[in-house]
């Protein structure tokens, strides 16, 4: 079955909410590398067309990137 472009959004919404719900006892550094692995695997399955591989190698540097951010805000 095709995954149409708004139960796609509809899903990344209601992950989105999730998240940001069970992230209240997190550091701002655990935080940004939350949402950087999201980020980076929802863009790594789009630029490898939806491959397992892609997705997991995009989920990691985007936790990486997020983790240095969250660094840099954190002051460290």
């Amino acid at each position: 079955m095709k995954l149409t472009y708004r139960s796609a959004l509809a899903t990344c919404g209601l992950a989105a909410t999730l998240l940001a719900a069970g992230c209240g006892s997190l550091s701002e550094r655990e935080k940004a590398t939350a949402i950087g692995a999201g980020v980076g695997g929802v863009a790594g399955s789009v630029l490898s067309n939806g491959s397992a591989v892609g997705t997991v190698g995009g989920a990691a540097v985007g936790g990486v990137i997020g983790n240095q951010v969250g660094k840099r805000k954190e002051g460290n």
